[in-house]
């Protein structure tokens, strides 16, 4: 089974994953996933990394994560990218398993494209290496493996997970901050996308609110969902 869910802010808002809110746990394998929509935040302090990963090691399932703007893009590089059901990934742990961009990825007979990276409204605020990378938005590499990987599969895929929203989704999400609205480069190339492939369902986070939009599009931050929807 996989589940998706948004931000996690290493450890910030790690609640939602508790036994009494997420019940469905009890009953999972390391066969199982729980997928983090970007913002994932917990391989950020080697220090600090290691007792997560004994968190994350004591779940019954596996988590994956795209990443989103706020993450230590330096320690996530310095793992080796594997190859892991058909995709590309940084394999931190047993239990963790970053989904690199522009991967289409099989996982319990779904397939995701998975697509991390936003553009960081706080960046003033931040300091550059520090708490601020500038891999938070793609490469020209990461776009074009992202269409490399789309015509191996004919545009067709069962979900698409990523951290920001596609042009047209921001602008319907109603949210609070004029500066999340808009668009950017990102965004614009997920709508160009989203013109064109085939799929069930689309899951993003970043927007701290959990939204059901036609039901297609799934803004999450609290909200657990089960992919079989």
């Amino acid at each position: 089974m996989i589940y998706v869910t948004g931000d996690t802010h290493g450890g910030i808002d790690t609640s939602k994953l508790n036994d009494k809110l997420f019940k469905e746990q009890e009953s999972l394998t390391k066969e199982d996933y729980l997928i983090v929509a970007g913002d994932f935040g917990f391989i950020w302090e080697k220090k600090i990394q290691e007792h997560w990963k004994t968190w994350f090691e004591g779940k019954n399932y596996t988590t994956l994560f795209v990443d989103g703007n706020h993450e230590n893009f330096d320690l996530i590089n310095s793992y080796e990218t594997e190859l892991w059901n058909n995709g590309k990934i940084h394999n931190i742990s047993n239990s963790i398993k970053h989904l690199t961009r522009g991967q289409i990825f099989t996982i319990d007979n779904k397939k995701i494209l998975s697509f991390g990276g936003a553009r960081s409204i706080d960046k003033a605020l931040r300091r550059e290496g520090v708490s601020w990378w500038e891999e938070e938005m793609p490469s020209q590499e990461e776009y074009d493996d992202a269409i490399d990987s789309l015509n191996k599969n004919d545009w067709s895929v069962d979900y698409i997970i990523t951290h920001t929203a596609p042009t047209n989704i921001i602008h319907v999400l109603e949210t609070d901050n004029e500066v999340y609205n808009k668009e950017n480069e990102l965004s614009d190339f997920l709508e160009e996308i989203e013109k064109k492939i085939e799929y069930k369902k689309w899951f993003f986070g970043h927007y701290h609110l959990d939204k059901n939009i036609n039901n297609k599009f799934y803004a999450l931050y609290q909200n657990i969902i089960k992919l079989d929807i």
